[in-house]
C-alpha cells in the first residue's frame, strides 16, 4: 500500500497546526471559529494515533489536510466572508459568497474517500456498484447529521448561530448543502477512486 512518509505526515501536520494558530488570531467570531474547526481538532490526534497501526493512503492524508484548510478558513472568516469566495462572487456576478458551497462539496468529497478506504479494508465489500452506493449514502448521512447539529446549535444559541449557519438569507441553504455533499461524494468516486485503488494495491482486509 502506498502511504505518506513520516516526513510528509509531519509536513501536513505542521501546515494544519500553523493554519489553526494563525486562524485563531482575531477571527470574525470566536465561537464560530471553534464550531467550524472542531472536526479538525478531533482528526489531528486521531490520525496521528492510528498512523502506525492503520495508515491511510497518501491520497487520503492529502485530501484530509486540504479539507482541514477549507474548514479553518471558514472558521476564521466565517463562510459568508471568506475573501476567496468574495472574489468568485464578484468575478461571476453571483448574489452570495459561494465559499460555503465549496465547503459542503468537500464535505462529501473527502469523507467519501475515507469511507471507501475503510470499507475496502475492513468490510466484505468489494469494488463495484454496491460500494459506490453505500459510500454515497454514508456521506449523505454525514450531511444530514451536520445539518442537525446546525439546527440544534441555532436552537441553543438563537441569533448567535447566524454566522455558523451561514445561510446568507437563502431559504434553501440546507437543501443546497445536502445536495452538494452528495455531488461531492459522487464526484470523488468518479474522479479519484482509481488513484486510491492504485495506492491501496492488493491490501488485505486485515491491514
Amino acid at each position: 500500500m502506498v502511504t505518506a512518509s513520516r516526513r510528509e505526515l509531519l509536513f501536513l501536520l505542521a501546515v494544519t497546526v500553523v493554519s489553526l494558530l494563525l486562524a485563531i488570531w482575531r477571527p470574525y467570531d470566536m465561537a464560530t471559529y471553534f464550531l467550524e474547526v472542531f472536526p479538525v481538532l478531533i482528526a489531528i490526534p486521531l490520525l496521528w494515533a492510528t498512523r502506525a497501526n492503520f495508515p491511510l493512503t497518501r491520497l487520503l492524508y492529502w485530501l484530509i489536510a486540504v479539507h482541514a484548510l477549507i474548514l479553518i478558513a471558514g472558521g476564521h472568516y466565517t463562510y459568508a466572508r471568506v475573501p476567496l469566495g468574495d472574489w468568485v462572487r464578484d468575478a461571476l456576478e453571483l448574489s452570495r459568497n459561494p465559499y460555503d458551497r465549496l465547503g459542503h462539496l468537500a464535505q462529501g468529497f473527502v469523507p467519501a474517500m475515507i469511507a471507501r478506504e475503510i470499507l475496502l479494508r475492513r468490510s466484505p465489500l468489494v469494488r463495484g456498484k454496491w460500494l459506490f452506493c453505500i459510500v454515497t449514502c454514508i456521506c449523505m448521512s454525514v450531511s444530514v447529521i451536520y445539518e442537525f447539529i446546525e439546527w440544534w446549535t441555532a436552537l441553543v444559541a438563537g441569533g448567535g448561530a447566524i454566522e455558523f449557519l451561514g445561510t446568507q438569507g437563502d431559504v434553501w441553504d440546507t437543501q443546497w448543502d445536502m445536495f452538494l455533499c452528495t455531488c461531492g461524494a459522487i464526484l470523488a468516486q468518479i474522479m479519484v477512486a482509481g488513484v486510491q485503488d492504485r495506492q491501496l494495491g492488493s491490501v488485505g482486509k486485515v491491514c
